[in-house]
């Protein structure tokens, strides 16, 4: 990393980058001059660790955050809620193959965010310091139900979608059949019966001067996802 750094001003982590190395990266790069840290992270950062999918995954937000802050460089830490692209893993094959979409707990609601809006808030807090010492958590402009989500798809798509809950036991078997971690499976399970989603915020707007974007307008632009 060292010759990477070599006149660079803000350095950006990614936990998935760079895992248990990241106090190293961030200490590294003050001894190099870099003069502020900008860190991904996950709005459920702070959520009991058992019931926070992505870890089963090999993500390490609460570690890799908690040592930027740690260090001695000024921070910035951007905490999204879960992307709308995770739809398509949970609906996309169905909405191809038919008008009848299953999965567990309907009203299971959160604020899912467009990651276009991921990028732009990133990109504006990489360039503007005023963010520093601030953890941002950026979401959609209102939460929506696992039904209100298909129906939503739907309705942008012009298709009759029609949602039909099935047991959590049952999502489990489907997911890992298809190539998921249980553990992964059964960790995503526990959140949606703890009923754990962030509430909306208007930190996109905050940040950008514009409202985040809607989930509607998500689908329209991701329509070929869900193409039959």
């Amino acid at each position: 990393m060292r010759d990477a750094l070599e006149g660079v001003d803000v350095l950006f982590v990614h936990p998935r980058a760079v895992g248990e190395r990241a106090g190293e990266l961030v200490k590294l790069a003050a001894e190099y001059g870099v003069r502020r840290v900008v860190v991904m992270s996950a709005i459920n950062v702070d959520d009991d660790p058992a019931l926070q999918p992505s870890r089963w995954n090999g993500d390490r937000n609460r570690e890799v955050e908690a040592a930027v802050v740690a260090g001695e460089l000024p921070w910035v830490a951007v905490r999204p809620a879960s992307f709308a692209a995770n739809v398509v893993g949970l609906f996309g094959a169905q909405v191809r193959s038919g008008d009848v979409v299953r999965a567990p707990y309907a009203g299971f609601a959160e604020a899912l965010i467009d990651e276009a809006d991921v990028s732009a808030v990133l990109a504006e807090v990489l360039l503007d310091d005023r963010w520093d010492g601030q953890r941002l958590a950026i979401t959609g402009p209102e939460a929506l139900s696992q039904r209100q989500l298909v129906e939503g798809i739907g309705t942008v798509l012009g298709l009759p979608l029609r949602f039909e809950e099935v047991p959590a036991e049952a999502a489990v078997r489907g997911m890992v059949a298809n190539g998921l971690p249980e553990a992964f499976a059964h960790a995503l399970m526990d959140r949606y019966a703890h009923g754990l989603a962030a509430a909306p915020t208007d930190t996109v707007e905050q940040v950008l001067g514009r409202p985040a974007r809607t989930f509607a307008q998500w689908v329209a632009e991701h329509r070929d996802a869900f193409q039959r």
